[in-house]
């Protein structure tokens, strides 16, 4: 199986040979939309990559890391950048997101991608945890990073989650929102402390939940404390949509 490090240091000289490890792509065949963040409802399609550095408990694409309910052979597939380019571009769609897993343990190939996609007219977004530092070929016009850092109650050592160089780095970009799972007011107070710390803005909140009923409920929860803290609030439009189905 291929290690992270030989897809960080691999050869990336020829586009030609660049490849990447995807679990899947979708939105062309079957249109959708953005689920969550400052795209919501936008149309988008998905590059979602394969293979992730953390391992929460309550993650729902645990099938693009967790080898020991899923068979990487089956749920991953190297894609050459050219081939992803084509795929991209055989659509009128406007809106790239490219997901994970962790999408930037892969980022020095994703550069020659996300600058054909622009290239193209395509506009891109990131999604990520927040512990890797965007490298400064993907701080350009047309990006924008969507980062939701990992708070303990998803079930994930915030030692490991939160990596306060790389969240300042994203901070300093002036291309990222922050864009925190929460499930309970506890979890606010924490996202209050981090942002402070950190200089986070623009907040978002979303609440936590794999089907419309649990969204529902945890919104309501949330909703006026986040109004009160003047935070800015998603809901899962895929979910709620789609029964949070695969490939949609």
């Amino acid at each position: 199986m291929t290690t992270l490090e030989s897809i960080v240091n691999g050869p990336t000289t020829d586009d030609a040979e660049l490849w990447l490890i995807v679990a899947e792509c979708f939105g062309v065949e079957v249109p959708t939309f953005q689920g969550e963040g400052p795209s919501c409802g936008h149309p988008a399609l998905f590059i979602r990559l394969s293979r992730c550095n953390l391992t929460c408990a309550k993650c729902d694409t645990k099938y693009t890391w967790d080898w020991s309910q899923f068979d990487p052979r089956k749920e991953s597939t190297r894609r050459s950048v050219a081939d992803l380019v084509s795929w991209g571009t055989s659509s009128p769609v406007e809106l790239v997101v490219i997901t994970g897993g962790e999408p930037l343990i892969q980022q020095p190939r994703l550069v020659p991608l996300v600058r054909k996609l622009l290239a193209a007219g395509k506009r891109v977004e990131f999604e990520t945890n927040g512990t890797i530092a965007p490298l400064p070929e993907l701080i350009v016009e047309g990006v924008r990073f969507n980062v939701s850092p990992k708070l303990a109650s998803f079930g994930v050592k915030e030692a490991k989650s939160l990596v306060p160089a790389a969240l300042e780095a994203f901070a300093a970009s002036e291309r990222a929102a922050f864009k925190f799972v929460a499930s309970t007011v506890a979890d606010l107070d924490r996202i209050a402390e981090l942002a402070d710390a950190h200089r986070l803005a623009p907040v978002w909140v979303m609440p936590e939940g794999t089907t419309a009923e649990e969204i529902t409920a945890t919104t309501r929860v949330l909703a006026d404390a986040v109004a009160a803290r003047h935070w800015r609030f998603t809901t899962r439009l895929h979910v709620i949509a789609f029964a949070d189905a695969r490939g949609r």
